[in-house]
């Protein structure tokens, strides 16, 4: 099972659209005899769409023979060899060559009767007895490996999973020979330093994730602090800047929420293309989206190999289970060969036989369904629950992906000033102001504080809502904007 990326065409039918893509992809070999087409029902929520124009081009697909109906499983792509037979061999299927909200954010954790805690994920949605099963196969499937040190650069059939499953659902154009498997961010910008040695400024988002900040501080790094307006970074921004290198995330902004759109996008590419610099794109919440159509990746968006592209499976599985993905440029690609391999250390070998198990298996599409529908009820009844009990006195930002959103408060309190009223109520919120470089600037006109839902139930969400009213309104009527 696959997710499927259609671009924005007007002129041309969504059917056709669906019909060009996926027939291109098998005769390209990227989609390959035996894998099962998404459901006609998860491709309509994929995209946003009905369900007439994917059973139209599912229906011409059938007809030409392009795929297969299975009674009672589905629609799985014939046979590649049987339909070309003269194609030349996919590189999907070639031998190794030789040889956001990932890490803690440390934010506060007073005990609360309510957490609305932005890096926390339903506990109960990860898949304890499956797991456990890929354990244990793992080991026996790769017994004769035990003995033996793995790969640095990742394991290679996780990272052909790894790019098979980029290209299919974020339109991540790489082979698997660029993906590094690493242990979380830190590992990962850690890579890039070393790959990056004669860089010497980088621009951040302002606000932007710390923890990236920090570590190119503490490697000797410049920074340029730019700033995050309602959909982003202010890409016009960078063109002042001295910076040779840009760290974004653009498909959900950490922490604003905000969404980079499509010109935005092309014209980041073009600052990296005419600087000769490279853009680090963070897909840390790529596969929560909530309302509108699927966003490219910005990856997917470059013809001039200048997007560093990382990606992790906290978010989507657990935040225990350290392991994320960086795609290298070719170039890149290249100085990492020509270095010494010491500089990697790759995860244990065990847990990436088992997520290369869970994803070969189907478990992980499965998952990802099943996270996003989950998710996605929790988003609406906290969405619903603010403006039942809130209403007016709030504005929500940032809650078209990700697994928080951005609350601006309409009172003359600080920040700081509702994180301990909340606190002082039993609700822990968060005001991240070590995302901010220098002083949290007092720009907006009201302040704003973050929420997450993916870790809270339904009826904590409730009880949390009722008492921030109480704790920020009730009692402060002098304090708030009517």
């Amino acid at each position: 099972m696959f997710d499927l990326l259609i671009t924005e065409q007007q002129d041309t039918p969504l059917y056709q659209r669906i019909y060009d893509e996926i027939r291109e992809q098998i005769h390209i070999g990227r989609l390959q005899g035996g894998m099962r087409l998404p459901s006609v029902r998860s491709l309509a929520v994929q995209l946003n769409s009905s369900k007439t124009p994917i059973e139209t081009a599912y229906q011409m697909l059938l007809a030409e023979g392009y795929v297969l109906s299975v009674p009672r499983s589905g629609l799985y792509i014939a046979d590649y060899d049987r339909l070309f037979p003269t194609e030349p061999s996919r590189p999907f299927n070639s031998s190794p060559t030789p040889g956001r909200p990932e890490e803690p954010l440390h934010l506060p954790a007073p005990p609360t009767a309510v957490d609305f805690n932005p890096t926390s994920l339903d506990p109960a949605l990860f898949p304890f007895r499956t797991w456990s099963k890929l354990l244990k196969q793992s080991l026996e499937h790769f017994a004769g490996d035990m003995g033996k040190y793995g790969d640095p650069q990742g394991e290679w059939e996780l990272r052909t999973a790894v790019a098979q499953y980029l290209w299919s659902s974020r339109g991540v154009n790489c082979l698997p020979e660029q993906i590094v498997i690493g242990s979380g961010m830190a590992y990962s910008i850690g890579i890039l330093i070393k790959l990056l040695p004669g860089l010497k400024r980088v621009a951040m988002e302002e606000p932007g994730y710390n923890l990236v900040r920090d570590q190119f501080v503490l490697n000797g790094y410049g920074i340029d602090p730019i700033e995050v307006r309602k959909n982003g970074i202010e890409v016009s921004d960078l063109w002042t800047s001295s910076a040779q290198a840009v760290y974004v995330t653009p498909s959900h902004q950490f922490p604003t929420g905000g969404i980079l759109p499509y010109p935005d996008r092309e014209r980041l590419l073009d600052w990296a293309a005419e600087r000769g610099a490279y853009v680090v794109e963070d897909d840390y919440a790529g596969e929560f989206r909530y309302s509108g159509k699927p966003i490219p990746s910005l990856q997917s968006l470059d013809r001039r190999d200048r997007v560093i592209y990382i990606g992790t499976f906290s978010k989507a599985v657990t935040p225990a289970l350290r392991l994320n993905y960086m795609v290298l440029p070719p170039a890149l690609l290249e100085t990492l060969r020509s270095m010494p391999y010491e500089i990697l250390f790759a995860p244990s070998r065990i847990e990436q036989w088992a997520m290369y198990l869970f994803i070969e298996q189907g478990h992980w599409h499965r998952h990802i369904r099943k996270m996003r529908n989950t998710y996605r009820r929790k988003h609406r009844h906290l969405l619903a629950l603010i403006a039942l009990h809130l209403g007016d006195l709030v504005e929500v930002t940032g809650e078209h992906a990700g697994l928080h959103l951005q609350l601006a408060v309409k009172t003359r309190q600080s920040a700081q000033s509702l994180v301990k009223l909340a606190a002082g109520a039993g609700v822990a919120v968060y005001d991240f102001h070590k995302m901010w470089m220098g002083e949290k600037p007092i720009a907006e006109k009201f302040p704003n504080v973050f929420l997450g839902f993916a870790g809270i139930g339904l009826q904590e969400m409730e009880t949390g809502i009722r008492l921030l009213r109480k704790a920020w309104f009730e009692g402060f009527s002098d304090d708030a904007t009517p």
